[in-house]
């Protein structure tokens, strides 16, 4: 309808308001509802277009228009960050020194589910300067190991890594 060009078009704000005013006469309107969402992710607002997903009647949540702004969320988030793993990598190409760049990235790599990225991020980081912020890189790096689990293959390579350095 009128509401999915304006968002094409980039109008969010006033494709939101068209789809609020489809919602006020006809609540069980799916198409209305991911428009909602899409459209507080063409404004970058992610946590609003969770929160609004979260509130979908159950017998919305199988609605193929409501799957396509569930899947938009996920790619959303995926893309920020991304975009926030490419900025940090920017900032240690042009600084490998920048210890707080390297403990940025390595927390972006793990909540991206990059565990082995954020390890070896990490150890770089403690190879640098173990004293660092009151050995952050280790304390980090225990707390991966932990959320890893004691059989975890990365956490056991992690483990042996760090302890040589530690008695090197």
């Amino acid at each position: 309808g009128a509401a999915d060009a304006m968002l094409e078009e980039g109008a969010a704000a006033d494709a939101a308001q068209t789809y609020a005013a489809i919602l006020a006469e006809d609540q069980g309107n799916a198409r209305a509802m991911a428009g909602m969402i899409k459209a507080a992710l063409v404004t970058g607002d992610i946590e609003q277009a969770k929160a609004m997903l979260e509130q979908i009647p159950p017998e919305m949540a199988d609605d193929p228009a409501i799957a396509a702004a569930r899947a938009a969320i996920e790619l959303a988030e995926q893309a920020a960050e991304a975009g926030e793993t490419n900025e940090l990598r920017a900032r240690l190409d042009a600084n490998p020194d920048d210890h707080q760049a390297r403990f940025d990235l390595s927390v972006a790599l793990a909540a991206a589910n990059d565990h082995e990225g954020a390890i070896d991020a990490l150890l770089e980081l403690f190879r640098l300067d173990r004293e660092w912020n009151d050995g952050a890189a280790r304390q980090q790096l225990m707390i991966l190991f932990d959320t890893l689990g004691p059989k975890d293959p990365l956490a056991l390579r992690g483990r042996r890594r760090l302890s040589s350095m530690i008695f090197s």
